[in-house]
């Protein structure tokens, strides 16, 4: 934090905004189309910080049919690359300018500490926005390899319609990373945020109409997943789902593609990432001090949480001892306070899941190491504190399901073979990090880890260049680099004969 922002009283700002609930539909700031809305309340302490659109079919519709418009008429796909990269650049410059807006917004909604929503949450939506209105007019296009007689054009196309659904964890984030790639190609986007962060897609979209964006390119209509985002995953006139959520949400994206039009869709889902630590590697106070905040930031509200720890049984011990003594490190604390590093679940539901999910451990054997309790109930708010176990089993209910919470379970094992066999045995794939001083273990471990990122003696170490996604239930195609082009672009083929 900056001397600048530290003077900042996040609670007086609090105090005094009234965030504006209504949906962004063609360039308009509108009510529901049947007047339904919602009262959004903050994790922080359960202060309510007013009433959301509550989409239904018909306001989702209504978006749709303003992002087809903007689309058919080409007022955005039309445009020349190097217009669409001003305008996009200039967005990124916005997001900028409201930093401090969107970060109270944020931590309001989701309950993450504030200095994490400036420092992170805004520069990283910046960036990514930013990274793709470079990328626009640096993609060619291609001519295939044919015969003398011919000449094939290979052209990269925006595909349309594009629906985005995201979660609640990182909105903004998760939101930079869908519309940087789907607008920088000249798509129209139609954005449904979770029911449990909405404020900061709705200021998305007003920066971005200032920016100079053209209404109904970039739409928001906030809503309950069973409403408005199951009509837009139905609706016949949009081409793609981008959509970053829960495992069974992604079952029913994909049926509901089925049920309709074979939309196409590109599915970030869960994860359960194993933290490799071998006994050659010499520095186990890094390693637990590395997934120790690896696994507590954004109060384990990450689908990429190292929260399956296996430790080779000769260190397995000193290693946890290591965990143990971060754990005070990350006691949960007021989020709007500039020193906070662990906030609040993002509402009451959530906080009952990850107590469930403690018990849980407590009952099938697990030993209870640190934490494991509600804090700071007295605020209204939802806090639980950092936990780890030991003594956890790969069946049980904490090694095998996503918790999303501040939950650590550590594992141990006997050989390299063994740590490879239960680090890939889980039904998701999202991301993993092997600890060895051995350089050839390190490599052929990484090769081995069956997940879509493999950290080398690090984690959660991150770049606009790389592809982020994961194997088997943890989803299909990727976010973030130049791959994320491939989910919102067609590809035509133009065959020329030549006489």
């Amino acid at each position: 934090m900056s001397k600048q922002n530290e003077t900042i009283d996040w609670h007086a700002r609090a105090a005094a905004l009234k965030p504006d609930g209504r949906a962004v539909i063609n360039g308009e700031r509108v009510g529901a189309i049947g007047g339904e809305t919602f009262a959004k309340h903050s994790p922080i302490d359960n202060r309510k910080l007013g009433d959301v659109v509550r989409g239904q079919a018909a306001d989702i519709d209504a978006a749709v049919t303003a992002a087809r418009a903007a689309f058919e008429d080409r007022r955005w796909a039309g445009q020349p690359p190097a217009r669409r990269k001003k305008v996009l650049q200039k967005f990124a410059d916005k997001i900028l300018a409201a930093r401090e807006e969107l970060a109270l917004l944020e931590t309001l909604d989701m309950g993450k500490p504030i200095q994490y929503s400036l420092a992170v949450d805004v520069g990283a939506t910046s960036r990514c926005i930013a990274w793709y209105a470079e990328a626009v007019d640096k993609i060619y296009d291609e001519i295939a390899p044919t015969g003398d007689n011919a000449l094939a054009l290979i052209t990269r196309e925006p595909m349309g319609v594009i629906g985005v659904v995201v979660p609640w964890n990182y909105p903004m984030i998760m939101a930079a990373w869908k519309l940087g790639p789907s607008l920088a190609a000249g798509n129209s986007v139609v954005l449904k945020p979770s029911e449990k962060s909405p404020y900061t897609a709705l200021r998305l979209a007003e920066l971005a109409l200032e920016a100079g964006l053209p209404p109904g390119v970039f739409n928001v209509v906030p809503g309950y997943g069973h409403e408005a985002g199951e009509a837009l995953a139905l609706h016949m006139d949009v081409d793609a789902i981008g959509f970053t959520g829960s495992t069974r949400v992604g079952r029913k994206m994909l049926e509901y593609s089925g049920q309709s039009n074979l939309k196409r869709v590109y599915n970030e889902l869960g994860g359960k990432s194993a933290f490799v630590v071998f006994d050659d590697f010499a520095d186990v106070k890094r390693a637990a001090k590395t997934v120790a905040g690896s696994m507590f930031f954004n109060q384990g509200e990450s689908c990429n949480a190292p929260s399956r720890v296996f430790v080779h049984e000769s260190i397995a011990e000193a290693f946890t001892a290591e965990v143990v003594k971060q754990a005070p490190r990350y006691a949960p604390a007021d989020p709007l306070a500039d020193t906070t590093v662990l906030g609040a679940l993002v509402d009451e539901g959530q906080m009952k899941t990850v107590m469930g999910y403690i018990e849980a451990g407590r009952a099938e054997g697990a030993k209870l190491a640190t934490g494991g309790q509600r804090a700071r109930a007295e605020t209204g708010g939802f806090y639980v504190e950092p936990t780890v176990f030991t003594g956890v089993a790969n069946d049980m209910k904490i090694a095998r399901e996503e918790i999303f919470g501040p939950v650590m379970a550590i594992l141990t094992f006997k050989t390299e073979a063994e740590a490879i066999a239960l680090a890939n045995g889980s039904d998701y794939g999202l991301q993993a990090s092997v600890w060895s001083d051995n350089v050839n273990r390190a490599h052929r471990v990484a090769r081995a880890l069956r997940a879509g990122t493999v950290h080398v003696n690090s984690y959660d170490e991150d770049d606009f260049t790389v592809p982020f996604g994961g194997y088997k239930q943890s989803g299909n195609g990727r976010d973030k680099s130049l791959h994320a082009f491939d989910k919102y672009t067609e590809l035509k083929t133009t065959w020329l004969r030549i006489d």
